[in-house]
């Protein structure tokens, strides 16, 4: 019993935080970002602003808070030790842009492609959120290499990893730029395995995927 009431806890607030989110992200959308108080976002959410501290404790958070890391070092884990540690990760990030343009359940209104675009744009266009999305990468950055374990024991192995990780975190961010330039007409898994060909060769994911988006790179 003890068990199902924390589960039923875990599902509200993650619930509420997706509301919340929606909410916030419409509202900088439509009135912008620096025009837009937490207020705001807390009165179209009917929650109090306190509510919204409590699940987003910065303003730019209510932008950039979401699932990647989590999936990306999941997926790095998952993965095979004998791969390149660019393919591993590389692989995890594509994966991940995947999970996060997949489009969810028919209630999360933040699991889908749309609601990544509007919140890349945001980032882009702002600089506070440019300069935390950059504080951001330094942290999934270091989640990576934890996430690669034995791989990364050692000064010459960790610097190796953190050399991998900040490189493919470029390439992905090159890749969400020119997805959103693009107003997401190309599936983001294939604009990044595009900017992960371009940077590090065709083979560097070992699927087709790499293959048929390279195809058309010019």
């Amino acid at each position: 019993m003890p068990n199902q009431h924390s589960t039923l806890r875990a599902q509200r607030r993650a619930e509420t935080q997706r509301t919340i989110q929606a909410y916030a992200v419409r509202l900088f959308t439509e009135r912008g970002y620096d025009a837009t108080t937490v207020t705001d976002v807390a009165e179209a959410a009917g929650v109090s602003p306190m509510t919204v501290y409590r699940h987003f404790p910065t303003k730019e958070d209510l932008v950039l808070i979401d699932q990647r890391a989590q999936l990306v070092t999941e997926r790095i884990v998952a993965s095979s030790a004998t791969q390149p540690l660019v393919r591993r990760i590389g692989g995890a990030l594509i994966d991940s842009a995947a999970a996060l343009t997949s489009g969810g359940s028919r209630d999360d209104l933040t699991a889908s492609k749309q609601f990544l675009l509007a919140r890349v744009r945001l980032m882009i266009s702002t600089p506070a959120l440019r300069a935390r999305h950059l504080d951001n990468n330094y942290a999934l950055q270091q989640a990576i290499v934890d996430a690669l374990g034995g791989d990364a024991t050692g000064a010459d192995a960790a610097f190796h990893a953190h050399a991998a990780a900040g490189a493919c975190l470029a390439a992905l961010h090159t890749a969400l730029v020119r997805w959103a330039e693009d107003e997401g007409r190309t599936e983001l898994p294939d604009v990044v395995t595009k900017a992960l060909a371009a940077a590090f060769g065709d083979d560097i994911v070992g699927t087709g995927r790499v293959s048929e988006a390279s195809a058309d790179r010019p």
